[in-house]
C-alpha cells in the first residue's frame, strides 16, 4: 500500500473504534506479517525524544506542509497551498509504476532527500532526510535507532517492492517526498500458531498503550489467559521443539511489549503488566515439566533486562531477578563467545556475561548493607532475598571458570594477560576478585564490631537477637567458595576467620540452620570451638518430630535385649525408624518415654560390652571405641 493510498485523516472516530476493540478485546487478530509500529513506542507521546532527522508527523488535509519537492528530472517549486501540494504527491505516486531499481546515471552526485515511512497500523508517518547515496541498510538502521525495531524485522516497500540492503535510494529511484511503507518480516516457523498466538498479545498490549484511555479489568484476563494458552501449547515431550516454542516469546519482543505497558503512565497499565509478568513467572514453573525450566531462563533475563532500566530496586525487577536466579541453579552456563565474535548462540543458554551484571549488582547491595549494619543499630543488615541471589548467580559463574580456567590450579592474581588462554573471561575473573576482596574486608569489620557489641557466650545466652547479624554467615560461605578459585585468597580467607573466632562461633550457633551446607566449616576446627562443632554436629540429624501418624512398636525380653532389638531394627523399613518408637518390655506394664530412655540405655550398654565382641577399646585412650572386624559377624 503506498503513502496516498492510505487514510491519512486522523479521525476521532476511528481513534474510539480503535481503544474500545484493545479494551474489549474485539479484533484483535492482525495479519501474521505484524506491522512493526506495534513495537514501537508511540512518537507522539514521546516529546523527549531528539528526531533531528527522523520526525513524526501525521499528514492531515488540513496541514500547510512546507516540504522541498524535487524529481529526477525537474526542480519544482513548493506551494504555499497545501491542496496545492497534496495534488502534486498525488500526480506523482500515481506515475511511479515503474521498478524501483532502475539506476541512475553515474555522472549524477549526490542530492540531499526528504521523504516519508508510514507505519501501517495507524497510518503514522515519519519524515526522513537522507542523501541518494545512503544504502538502505543505513536507512534500516536509522529506524532502528529510533523505534527500538531491529533491523532483522524489518522490510520497507517502495513501488511494491521490497528494497535490498546493499541498493543506494537513487538506486531505488526515491524521489523527493516519496512514500515507503515500513512492515514486518514475514517468519518462516515451524509454530505458527504459537507465532499467531503471541503476535495477538503483542498487538492488543500495543493499542494499549496507545488508546490514551484507563485500563479495563478484562485486558489483564485477556493477557493471561493468552499466556495460558501458550503454555498449553508447549510441547511437553521434546525438548528441542518446545526451544523453538519458547524462543518466539523473545523474537516476538513480547517481554518488551509488557514492560512497554508496565512503564505506561496511563492509569491501570502498570498494574495491568505487574499482573501479567508475575503471571508468566510463576507459570513457567508451574505449567512446564522440570526439564524446560531452564528453557524459561533466557525469557526471563530479558525481562530483568528491560526492567533494570526502569530502577534497580523496582519490586517486579527484584521478582524477575529472583526468578532467573532460582532457574539459574539448575541450568548450565554457555561459554561467552556470541559477545566476542567468536561464535555462535547455544540455544537455551545464557552466556557468562548476561549474569555478571547481576553478580557485580548483587555484591554492591551486600556490600552497603554490611556497612549499614555497623553504622546503625536499627539497620536490617542484608537481605535474605539478596543474599540467596547473590549465590544462585554466584554457582554458575563458578562452575564456568573453574570449567574453564580452574582446573590448570587456583588464578594468580593479578593476571597475566599475555600467558592467560581465556581472554574471554579475563574482566570477570579480575571483578569477581576485586567482589571478594571488597567482601571480605566489610566482613572482618562487620566480625569485629561483633566482639566489641556484646559480651559474647559460645552457647548464645545472654546476647540480644540481631537481625543485621542473621545473613553474616551465609556472606561467609560464599566468600568462601570465591576463594578456592584465586591463588592464596583461602589462606587469607581462613586467617580473618581464626582472628574473629569468638564471633563467628556465635553465628554458628545462633545462625546455622538444618538445611544449610556446613561442611566448609567442619574442615578447619581451628576456627570453632566444642559448643559450635556440637551444633553443627546436632545439625547433621532430622529434625525431631513429637508427634508421628504411625509409631514402630517393640515387645522386647530383657534377658535377650540386645538380640531382640538387633531383630527388630534390621526388618524394620528404614523410613519408619525416623518416625516414633513405642517400646515394651515383655512381662511389663510399664510404657512411655521413660521406658523408652531405659531401653537405649541397656543397648548402648550391651553393644560396648566386650563380652559381645562388637567393639574393642582403644589401647591409648579408654573412652573411644572400634568396631572389631574379626568378631562383629560372629556377634550373633
Amino acid at each position: 500500500m503506498s503513502l496516498l493510498q492510505s487514510p491519512t485523516v486522523d479521525c476521532p472516530s476511528q481513534r474510539s473504534s480503535t481503544t474500545a476493540a484493545a479494551i474489549n478485546g474485539h479484533d484483535h487478530r492482525v495479519s501474521s506479517k505484524r506491522k512493526l509500529d506495534d513495537y514501537a513506542p508511540s512518537f507522539e507521546d514521546d516529546d523527549d525524544l531528539d528526531f533531528s532527522e527522523l520526525v513524526s508527523v501525521r499528514m492531515r488535509k488540513d496541514e500547510s506542509l512546507a516540504v522541498d519537492s524535487s524529481s529526477a528530472g525537474n526542480n519544482q517549486s513548493s506551494s504555499p497551498s497545501s491542496s496545492s501540494l497534496f495534488d502534486t504527491r498525488v500526480s506523482e505516486a500515481k506515475s511511479a509504476h515503474n521498478s524501483c531499481s532502475s539506476p541512475l546515471g553515474p555522472s549524477r552526485s549526490a542530492s540531499r532527500l526528504q521523504f516519508f515511512i508510514r507505519m501501517i497500523s495507524d497510518g503514522n508517518h515519519i519524515v526522513i532526510h537522507a542523501n541518494s547515496d545512503d544504502t538502505v541498510k543505513s536507512l534500516h538502521e536509522r529506524i532502528q535507532a529510533i523505534t527500538g525495531i531491529p533491523v532483522i524485522e524489518q522490510r520497507l516497500i517502495y513501488r511494491g517492492k521490497q528494497l535490498q540492503w546493499e541498493q543506494s535510494l537513487a538506486e531505488c529511484s526515491i524521489q523527493n517526498d516519496a512514500g515507503l511503507n515500513l512492515v514486518g518480516r514475514m517468519r518462516s516457523t515451524k509454530h505458527p500458531q504459537t507465532f499467531q498466538l503471541i503476535d495477538d498479545m503483542v498487538s492488543f498490549i500495543s493499542r494499549l498503550c496507545k488508546a490514551g484511555l484507563p485500563c479495563h479489568a478484562y485486558a489483564s484476563k485477556h493477557i493471561k489467559s493468552l499466556m495460558d494458552e501458550f503454555f498449553t501449547l508447549t510441547p511437553k515431550d521434546d525438548n528441542e521443539t518446545a526451544i523453538g516454542h519458547l524462543q518466539i516469546f523473545i523474537s516476538s519482543s513480547a517481554p518488551a511489549a509488557l514492560v512497554m505497558l508496565y512503564v505506561s503512565t496511563i492509569k491501570g497499565n502498570k498494574e495491568c503488566a505487574e499482573s501479567s509478568i508475575t503471571h508468566f513467572l510463576n507459570s513457567c514453573r508451574i505449567s512446564l515439566p522440570k526439564p524446560l525450566h531452564t528453557q524459561c531462563a533466557p525469557i526471563v533475563l530479558e525481562f530483568c533486562k528491560l526492567l533494570r532500566k526502569v530502577a534497580h530496586d523496582d519490586p517486579l525487577y527484584l521478582s524477575c531477578r529472583s526468578t532467573l536466579g532460582s532457574l539459574l541453579e539448575t541450568m548450565g552456563v554457555s561459554r561467552g563467545l556470541s559477545k566476542y565474535g567468536g561464535g555462535e548462540d547455544v540455544k537455551g543458554l545464557i552466556v557468562i556475561q548476561d549474569i555478571f551484571p547481576f553478580v557485580n549488582e548483587l555484591a554492591n547491595r551486600l556490600s552497603r548493607d554490611l556497612v549499614s549494619s555497623m553504622e546503625s543499630a536499627t539497620s536490617g543488615g542484608p537481605a535474605p532475598s539478596d543474599v540467596r541471589d547473590f549465590s544462585a548467580f554466584l554457582l554458575p559463574l563458578q562452575t564456568t571458570i573453574t570449567e574453564q580456567v580452574g582446573f590448570q590450579g587456583p588464578i594468580s592474581m593479578p593476571l597475566n594477560k599475555r600467558g592467560f588462554s581465556h581472554p574471554l573471561y579475563v574482566e570477570e575473573i579480575e571483578q569477581l576478585h576485586v567482589i571478594f576482596s571488597d567482601l571480605l574486608i566489610k566482613m572482618d569489620n562487620c566480625l569485629t564490631k561483633m566482639e566489641g557489641c556484646l559480651p559474647l557466650k559460645a552457647n548464645g545466652e545472654g546476647e540480644s537477637t540481631h537481625t543485621a547479624w542473621s545473613q553474616y554467615l551465609a556472606i561467609l560461605k560464599e566468600l568462601n567458595n570465591i576463594a578456592e578459585l584465586y591463588k592464596n585468597a583461602e589462606e587469607q580467607f581462613w586467617a580473618v576467620l581464626r582472628l574473629r573466632k569468638a564471633s563467628l562461633c556465635v553465628l554458628i550457633v545462633k545462625y546455622a540452620k538444618r538445611n544449610d551446607d556446613h561442611q566448609w566449616l567442619l574442615q578447619h576446627k581451628d576456627v570453632t570451638d566444642f559448643e559450635s562443632r556440637r551444633h553443627l554436629a546436632m545439625m547433621m540429624f532430622p529434625e525431631v518430630k513429637e508427634d508421628y501418624e504411625e509409631l514402630h512398636e517393640m515387645l522386647i525380653d530383657r534377658s535377650h535385649l540386645l538380640a531382640e532389638s538387633f531383630e527388630y531394627i534390621a526388618r524394620a523399613d528404614p523410613e519408619a525408624l525416623h518416625g516414633g518408637l513405642f517400646m515394651e518390655f515383655k512381662n511389663e506394664e510399664a510404657t512411655g518415654p521413660g521406658v523408652l530412655r531405659e531401653w537405649f540405655f541397656l543397648v548402648v550398654q550391651a553393644l560396648f560390652n566386650q563380652q559381645n565382641a562388637l567393639f574393642v577399646a582403644c589401647p591409648n585412650d579408654r573412652r573411644r571405641f572400634f568396631p572389631n572386624p574379626s568378631k562383629l559377624p560372629l556377634a550373633f
